[in-house]
Protein backbone atom coordinates (compact mmCIF):
# COMPACT_ATOMS: atom_id res chain seq x y z
CA UNK A 1 0.00 0.00 0.00
CA UNK A 2 1.01 3.60 -0.67
CA UNK A 3 0.78 6.43 2.25
CA UNK A 4 0.73 9.92 1.45
CA UNK A 5 2.08 12.30 4.42
CA UNK A 6 1.11 15.97 3.32
CA UNK A 7 3.11 18.01 5.88
CA UNK A 8 6.87 17.22 6.29
CA UNK A 9 7.90 18.38 9.62
CA UNK A 10 8.92 16.42 12.79
CA UNK A 11 5.33 14.59 13.00
CA UNK A 12 4.64 14.02 9.63
CA UNK A 13 8.40 12.30 9.51
CA UNK A 14 8.57 10.77 12.82
CA UNK A 15 5.33 9.03 10.90
CA UNK A 16 7.13 8.34 7.79
CA UNK A 17 9.64 6.63 9.98
CA UNK A 18 8.27 4.66 12.03
CA UNK A 19 6.30 3.68 8.61
CA UNK A 20 9.67 2.76 6.94
CA UNK A 21 11.06 0.76 9.95
CA UNK A 22 8.26 -0.99 10.28
CA UNK A 23 7.88 -2.03 6.49
CA UNK A 24 4.06 -0.97 6.93
CA UNK A 25 3.55 0.26 3.50
CA UNK A 26 5.16 -0.37 0.59
CA UNK A 27 5.93 3.18 -0.20
CA UNK A 28 6.14 6.55 1.52
CA UNK A 29 5.52 9.63 -0.26
CA UNK A 30 5.98 13.13 1.16
CA UNK A 31 4.77 16.50 -0.18
CA UNK A 32 4.99 19.71 1.87
CA UNK A 33 4.81 23.12 0.42
CA UNK A 34 8.54 22.95 1.25
CA UNK A 35 9.52 21.24 -1.84
CA UNK A 36 13.07 20.64 -0.94
CA UNK A 37 11.88 20.28 2.42
CA UNK A 38 10.40 17.22 1.74
CA UNK A 39 12.79 15.75 -0.32
CA UNK A 40 15.70 16.17 2.37
CA UNK A 41 13.07 14.33 4.82
CA UNK A 42 12.23 11.07 2.47
CA UNK A 43 16.35 11.06 1.54
CA UNK A 44 17.21 10.73 5.27
CA UNK A 45 14.42 8.34 5.95
CA UNK A 46 14.96 6.12 2.90
CA UNK A 47 19.05 5.97 4.36
CA UNK A 48 17.74 3.75 7.20
CA UNK A 49 15.30 1.39 5.10
CA UNK A 50 18.30 -0.48 4.15
CA UNK A 51 18.96 -1.75 7.43
CA UNK A 52 14.96 -3.20 7.88
CA UNK A 53 13.06 -2.59 5.69
CA UNK A 54 12.46 -2.58 1.33
CA UNK A 55 9.95 0.56 2.08
CA UNK A 56 10.22 2.90 -0.43
CA UNK A 57 10.23 6.55 0.26
CA UNK A 58 10.13 9.32 -1.70
CA UNK A 59 9.03 13.09 -2.16
CA UNK A 60 7.01 15.30 -4.79
CA UNK A 61 4.16 17.30 -5.78
CA UNK A 62 0.20 16.37 -5.13
CA UNK A 63 0.09 14.09 -8.70
CA UNK A 64 2.54 11.37 -6.74
CA UNK A 65 -0.33 10.46 -4.38
CA UNK A 66 -2.08 8.96 -7.07
CA UNK A 67 -3.05 5.13 -5.69
CA UNK A 68 -2.78 5.74 -2.45
CA UNK A 69 -4.72 3.92 0.32
CA UNK A 70 -3.76 6.35 2.97
CA UNK A 71 -2.79 9.94 3.34
CA UNK A 72 -1.58 11.40 6.73
CA UNK A 73 -2.50 15.25 6.84
CA UNK A 74 -0.10 16.87 9.02
CA UNK A 75 0.29 20.08 7.82
CA UNK A 76 -1.06 23.28 9.12
CA UNK A 77 0.48 26.87 10.82
CA UNK A 78 1.59 27.40 14.75
CA UNK A 79 0.17 29.70 16.51
CA UNK A 80 0.87 33.27 16.54
CA UNK A 81 1.49 35.11 19.89
CA UNK A 82 -1.51 36.88 20.83
CA UNK A 83 -3.38 34.77 18.78
CA UNK A 84 -6.85 33.54 19.72
CA UNK A 85 -7.36 29.51 19.39
CA UNK A 86 -10.23 30.48 16.59
CA UNK A 87 -7.91 32.82 14.68
CA UNK A 88 -5.59 30.00 14.74
CA UNK A 89 -8.08 27.34 13.99
CA UNK A 90 -9.29 29.35 10.98
CA UNK A 91 -5.84 29.30 9.42
CA UNK A 92 -5.49 25.72 9.23
CA UNK A 93 -9.41 25.45 8.17
CA UNK A 94 -7.58 27.70 5.23
CA UNK A 95 -4.57 25.23 4.67
CA UNK A 96 -6.80 22.43 4.51
CA UNK A 97 -9.08 23.94 2.21
CA UNK A 98 -5.72 24.13 -0.07
CA UNK A 99 -5.00 20.53 0.71
CA UNK A 100 -7.60 18.58 0.66
CA UNK A 101 -9.29 19.08 -2.69
CA UNK A 102 -5.59 18.55 -4.19
CA UNK A 103 -5.21 14.96 -2.30
CA UNK A 104 -8.47 13.70 -3.63
CA UNK A 105 -8.59 14.72 -6.93
CA UNK A 106 -5.60 11.87 -7.57
CA UNK A 107 -5.91 9.68 -4.28
CA UNK A 108 -10.14 9.85 -4.25
CA UNK A 109 -10.21 6.21 -2.43
CA UNK A 110 -8.12 7.09 0.00
CA UNK A 111 -8.63 6.87 3.62
CA UNK A 112 -7.71 10.75 5.29
CA UNK A 113 -5.99 10.38 9.06
CA UNK A 114 -5.62 13.64 10.32
CA UNK A 115 -3.30 14.73 12.74
CA UNK A 116 -3.12 18.58 12.72
CA UNK A 117 -4.06 19.84 16.03
CA UNK A 118 -6.65 20.72 17.22
CA UNK A 119 -7.27 17.19 15.78
CA UNK A 120 -10.92 16.93 16.72
CA UNK A 121 -11.96 20.30 15.17
CA UNK A 122 -9.71 19.32 11.94
CA UNK A 123 -11.12 16.65 11.58
CA UNK A 124 -14.43 17.32 11.71
CA UNK A 125 -12.96 20.54 9.18
CA UNK A 126 -11.64 17.90 6.93
CA UNK A 127 -14.81 16.05 6.54
CA UNK A 128 -17.00 18.94 5.46
CA UNK A 129 -13.77 20.07 3.44
CA UNK A 130 -13.92 16.74 1.67
CA UNK A 131 -17.49 15.54 1.16
CA UNK A 132 -16.31 12.07 2.51
CA UNK A 133 -18.74 9.69 4.38
CA UNK A 134 -17.51 10.17 8.53
CA UNK A 135 -16.12 6.64 8.56
CA UNK A 136 -13.54 7.81 5.80
CA UNK A 137 -12.00 10.79 7.58
CA UNK A 138 -10.15 9.97 11.09
CA UNK A 139 -8.68 11.55 13.05
CA UNK A 140 -5.56 10.73 15.55
CA UNK A 141 -8.00 11.66 18.70
CA UNK A 142 -6.47 10.30 22.26
CA UNK A 143 -4.46 7.68 20.65
CA UNK A 144 -1.41 8.83 22.32
CA UNK A 145 -3.27 10.46 25.05
CA UNK A 146 -4.54 6.30 25.35
CA UNK A 147 -1.00 5.38 25.28
CA UNK A 148 0.19 7.53 28.39
CA UNK A 149 -2.65 6.44 30.08
CA UNK A 150 -1.95 2.38 29.53
CA UNK A 151 1.69 3.57 30.22
CA UNK A 152 1.61 4.86 33.17
CA UNK A 153 -1.00 2.07 34.93
CA UNK A 154 1.38 -0.47 33.95
CA UNK A 155 4.42 1.07 35.34
CA UNK A 156 2.05 1.31 38.52
CA UNK A 157 1.10 -2.33 38.26
CA UNK A 158 4.65 -3.49 36.74
CA UNK A 159 3.24 -5.40 33.92
CA UNK A 160 3.53 -5.24 30.25
CA UNK A 161 1.39 -1.58 28.66
CA UNK A 162 -0.22 -4.52 25.93
CA UNK A 163 -1.67 -6.10 28.76
CA UNK A 164 -3.47 -2.74 29.92
CA UNK A 165 -6.36 -2.10 28.15
CA UNK A 166 -8.04 1.72 29.25
CA UNK A 167 -9.36 4.42 26.80
CA UNK A 168 -8.80 8.18 27.20
CA UNK A 169 -12.57 9.38 25.60
CA UNK A 170 -13.30 12.96 24.14
CA UNK A 171 -11.31 16.04 23.53
CA UNK A 172 -7.66 15.49 22.21
CA UNK A 173 -7.52 18.23 24.84
CA UNK A 174 -8.10 19.58 28.60
CA UNK A 175 -11.31 18.20 28.63
CA UNK A 176 -10.56 14.21 28.20
CA UNK A 177 -11.47 11.80 30.00
CA UNK A 178 -9.67 8.57 31.37
CA UNK A 179 -12.14 5.84 31.49
CA UNK A 180 -11.30 4.53 35.00
CA UNK A 181 -14.31 2.50 35.07
CA UNK A 182 -13.63 0.54 32.49
CA UNK A 183 -10.03 0.10 32.60
CA UNK A 184 -8.53 -3.76 32.54
CA UNK A 185 -5.16 -5.35 33.44
CA UNK A 186 -5.67 -9.07 32.25
CA UNK A 187 -8.76 -10.36 33.09
CA UNK A 188 -9.22 -7.79 36.19
CA UNK A 189 -10.11 -4.19 36.64
CA UNK A 190 -7.36 -2.56 37.58
CA UNK A 191 -8.08 -1.88 41.18
CA UNK A 192 -8.56 -5.17 41.42
CA UNK A 193 -4.99 -5.91 39.80
CA UNK A 194 -3.54 -3.59 41.88
CA UNK A 195 -5.07 -4.64 45.46
CA UNK A 196 -3.57 -8.26 44.25
CA UNK A 197 -0.27 -7.26 44.07
CA UNK A 198 -0.53 -5.36 47.53
CA UNK A 199 -0.06 -1.70 45.08
CA UNK A 200 -3.58 -0.37 45.73
CA UNK A 201 -4.22 2.67 43.10
CA UNK A 202 -5.01 4.99 45.76
CA UNK A 203 -6.29 8.70 45.26
CA UNK A 204 -3.14 10.16 45.02
CA UNK A 205 -1.77 7.67 42.85
CA UNK A 206 -4.75 8.24 40.15
CA UNK A 207 -4.10 11.76 40.74
CA UNK A 208 -0.73 11.31 39.59
CA UNK A 209 -1.29 9.49 36.30
CA UNK A 210 -4.03 11.81 35.72
CA UNK A 211 -1.29 14.49 36.01
CA UNK A 212 1.03 12.30 33.71
CA UNK A 213 -1.54 12.15 31.02
CA UNK A 214 -2.53 15.54 30.86
CA UNK A 215 -0.05 17.45 31.17
CA UNK A 216 2.86 15.12 29.27
CA UNK A 217 2.59 17.29 26.42
CA UNK A 218 3.44 20.17 28.16
CA UNK A 219 5.87 18.83 30.00
CA UNK A 220 7.51 17.46 26.89
CA UNK A 221 7.27 20.92 24.73
CA UNK A 222 8.64 22.92 27.86
CA UNK A 223 11.72 20.34 27.72
CA UNK A 224 12.13 20.35 23.81
CA UNK A 225 9.38 22.33 21.98
CA UNK A 226 6.97 19.87 20.88
CA UNK A 227 6.02 16.02 20.66
CA UNK A 228 6.62 13.94 17.80
CA UNK A 229 7.36 10.79 18.36
CA UNK A 230 4.51 9.64 20.23
CA UNK A 231 1.96 10.83 17.80
CA UNK A 232 4.40 9.05 14.82
CA UNK A 233 4.42 5.52 16.18
CA UNK A 234 0.36 6.04 16.93
CA UNK A 235 0.19 7.25 13.78
CA UNK A 236 2.28 4.09 11.97
CA UNK A 237 -0.55 1.80 14.10
CA UNK A 238 -3.23 3.09 12.54
CA UNK A 239 -1.89 3.14 9.24
CA UNK A 240 -1.03 -0.63 9.70
CA UNK A 241 -4.80 -1.56 11.36
CA UNK A 242 -5.65 -0.19 7.74
CA UNK A 243 -2.84 -2.00 5.77
CA UNK A 244 -3.19 -5.54 7.23
CA UNK A 245 -7.00 -5.35 7.88
CA UNK A 246 -6.08 -5.75 11.48
CA UNK A 247 -9.67 -4.60 13.04
CA UNK A 248 -7.98 -3.79 16.50
CA UNK A 249 -9.90 -1.80 19.10
CA UNK A 250 -8.31 2.26 18.67
CA UNK A 251 -9.04 5.24 20.28
CA UNK A 252 -9.92 7.08 17.43
CA UNK A 253 -11.46 10.49 16.58
CA UNK A 254 -14.19 10.97 13.90
CA UNK A 255 -17.73 12.68 13.06
CA UNK A 256 -20.13 10.88 15.63
CA UNK A 257 -23.61 11.34 14.77
CA UNK A 258 -24.34 11.91 18.31
CA UNK A 259 -22.14 11.75 21.51
CA UNK A 260 -24.52 12.45 25.51
CA UNK A 261 -26.99 14.28 23.48
CA UNK A 262 -24.45 16.42 21.32
CA UNK A 263 -24.91 15.79 17.82
CA UNK A 264 -22.52 15.59 14.89
CA UNK A 265 -19.01 16.18 17.15
CA UNK A 266 -15.85 14.70 16.20
CA UNK A 267 -14.27 13.11 19.21
CA UNK A 268 -12.58 9.82 20.89
CA UNK A 269 -13.91 6.43 21.41
CA UNK A 270 -12.87 3.34 21.34
CA UNK A 271 -13.42 2.20 17.44
CA UNK A 272 -12.44 -0.76 15.07
CA UNK A 273 -10.59 0.17 12.08
CA UNK A 274 -10.38 -1.66 9.31
CA UNK A 275 -8.95 -1.35 4.99
CA UNK A 276 -12.84 0.46 5.12
CA UNK A 277 -12.09 2.93 7.96
CA UNK A 278 -13.82 3.23 11.03
CA UNK A 279 -15.97 0.53 11.33
CA UNK A 280 -18.07 0.23 14.95
CA UNK A 281 -17.86 2.50 18.02
CA UNK A 282 -17.61 1.05 20.99
CA UNK A 283 -18.95 2.73 23.61
CA UNK A 284 -17.10 1.78 26.96
CA UNK A 285 -19.11 1.48 30.72
CA UNK A 286 -18.70 4.58 32.53
CA UNK A 287 -20.00 6.44 35.06
CA UNK A 288 -22.40 8.40 36.02
CA UNK A 289 -19.71 11.26 36.25
CA UNK A 290 -17.64 10.10 33.27
CA UNK A 291 -21.06 10.19 31.01
CA UNK A 292 -21.02 13.87 32.30
CA UNK A 293 -17.35 14.49 31.74
CA UNK A 294 -17.51 13.17 28.31
CA UNK A 295 -21.00 15.27 27.19
CA UNK A 296 -19.09 18.43 28.68
CA UNK A 297 -16.21 17.64 26.00
CA UNK A 298 -18.70 16.89 23.20
CA UNK A 299 -20.44 20.07 24.30
CA UNK A 300 -16.91 22.49 24.06
CA UNK A 301 -15.95 20.99 21.09
CA UNK A 302 -19.36 21.51 19.12
CA UNK A 303 -19.45 24.67 20.78
CA UNK A 304 -15.73 25.85 19.01
CA UNK A 305 -17.02 24.16 15.50
CA UNK A 306 -19.91 26.15 15.66
CA UNK A 307 -17.85 29.33 16.56
CA UNK A 308 -15.28 28.55 13.85
CA UNK A 309 -16.69 30.17 10.49
CA UNK A 310 -14.95 28.63 7.55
Amino acid sequence: MKVGIVGAGMVGSAAGYAIALRGTASQVVFVDYKPEFAIAQAQDIAHATPFVSSTLVSAGDYDALEGAGVVILSAGVGQKPGESRLDLLSRNAEVFKQIIGKVLAVAPDALLIVASNPVDIMTQIATRLSGLPPHRVIGSGTILDTARFRHLISKHLQIAPQYVHAYVLGEHGDSEILAWSSARAGALTVEKFATSINSPLTDVVKAEIEDGVRNAAYKIINGKGATWYGIGAGLERIVRAIAQNERPVLSLSTVTAEVEGVKDVALSMPRIISQDGIEADLMPDLTDEEHAALGKSAALLKKTLDALHF
